[in-house]
C-alpha cells in the first residue's frame, strides 16, 4: 500500500525540539477505496458462511410460501388458472422474491449492530472514502441474498418450472439487481438508525407491504384504482413481474395464457417494456446507495 509520510514534533527531555519522528500515514486514493469495499464485502460473506441457523431459517418463509400457501390457496385460485398451471408455479416468482427480499434488508440491518457494539466507529474513522464502506456493504448483501435467492431456485422443479439454462441465468441476474437494490434501502435505512430493535421494527412495517403489494400472488391486471397505484410505486413490482414473464415464457403455454398470467406493469393503459422496468429498480438502487452515502458522511 502506498504510503506519505508526515513530520510529526515531538517534545521530550531527550529529544530537541529540533528533532523530528517520522509518522507513515496511509495515502487517500482509488485503490485505497476498492480495497476498502473489497474487505466490507469479504466480512459479509464470511459472516453469512459461518452462520448456518441465519441461511437455514432466511428459507423458512419463502417455502411456507410456496407450498403451504400455494397448495392451500391452489384449491380456490386455482380454478382461475390456465389449464395446466398450477398456483404454486403462479406465485412461484414472487416467493424467489421473497427469499432475496428478508435477506437482503436483514443484511443491511448489520450496520445498526455495528454501530451499538463500536464497530461502525472503528470502519468511519479509517482513512478511506465512507462510499466504499456502503459500497461493500451493498455488494456485500446482494452477494448473500442472491445466493439465498439461487437456492429458492433449486425448488423450481418442485413448482413445475422448468430448469433451462436461459431461465436460470436470467432470474439469477434479475435476482442480483434486486438484491443489490434492496440492500441499499436497507443500508439508507440504517444510517441513522441507532437501535436494532427500531430497525427490526421499521423493516416488519415496511417489508410484508412491499412484497403484498408487489403483485407476487396475484396478477396485476384487473385490480381496483386504489390498489393498482400502491402496486406502481412499488419498487418489487417491477422486478417481480419481469422474473414472472420469464417463467411463463419458458413455459408450454397459449399467448392468450401468457397474457393472463403475466400481463406486464401497465401506466395509463401503455405497458411497461422490460428493459424499463429493470432500468427504474436499477436507478432506485443508485438513488438509494447515493444517499446512504451522503447519510453516512454526515454521521458520527
Amino acid at each position: 500500500m502506498a504510503t506519505s509520510t508526515t513530520d510529526v514534533a515531538v517534545p521530550a527531555a531527550d529529544v530537541s525540539l529540533t528533532d523530528t519522528i517520522r509518522v507513515a500515514v496511509p495515502e487517500r486514493g482509488l485503490r485505497q477505496d476498492l480495497r476498502a469495499a473489497a474487505i466490507v464485502w469479504r466480512r459479509e460473506w464470511i459472516r453469512f458462511r459461518t452462520d448456518r441457523l441465519r441461511a437455514v431459517t432466511a428459507l423458512i418463509q419463502p417455502v411456507l410460501f410456496l407450498f403451504v400457501l400455494g397448495t392451500g390457496l391452489g384449491s380456490l385460485a386455482g380454478h382461475g388458472l390456465p389449464a395446466g398451471i398450477s398456483f404454486r408455479t403462479f406465485i412461484y416468482p414472487g416467493v424467489v422474491a421473497m427469499g432475496v427480499l428478508f435477506t437482503a434488508i436483514f443484511s443491511a440491518g448489520s450496520i445498526v449492530w455495528d454501530r451499538e457494539f463500536g464497530f461502525l466507529r472503528e470502519m468511519l474513522v479509517a482513512p478511506v472514502n465512507r462510499g466504499a464502506i456502503v459500497l461493500g456493504k451493498c455488494l456485500g448483501g446482494a452477494t448473500v441474498a442472491t445466493f439465498q435467492g439461487i437456492v429458492v431456485l433449486i425448488l423450481a422443479g418442485l413448482a413445475n418450472v422448468p430448469y433451462n439454462p436461459v431461465l436460470i441465468l436470467t432470474l439469477i441476474g434479475e435476482l442480483l439487481l434486486l438484491s443489490f437494490t434492496l440492500t441499499a434501502f436497507g443500508v439508507m435505512m440504517a444510517a441513522r438508525i441507532k437501535q436494532f430493535q427500531a430497525f427490526m421494527a421499521l423493516t416488519q412495517m415496511l417489508v410484508m407491504p412491499l412484497f403484498f403489494l408487489s403483485g407476487a400472488l396475484y396478477p396485476l391486471s384487473g385490480l381496483p384504482a386504489w390498489l393498482t397505484v400502491l402496486t406502481r410505486i412499488d419498487p418489487l413490482t417491477y422486478i417481480v413481474d419481469p422474473m414472472r414473464r420469464a417463467v411463463f415464457s419458458h413455459l408450454k403455454i397459449s399467448p392468450a395464457a401468457l397474457h393472463q398470467l403475466a400481463p406486464g406493469v401497465s401506466w395509463g393503459g401503455w405497458t411497461v417494456p422490460l428493459g424499463l422496468s429493470l432500468g427504474i429498480v436499477a436507478i432506485m438502487g443508485l438513488v438509494m446507495v447515493s444517499i446512504a452515502i451522503a447519510e453516512f458522511n454526515k454521521t458520527e
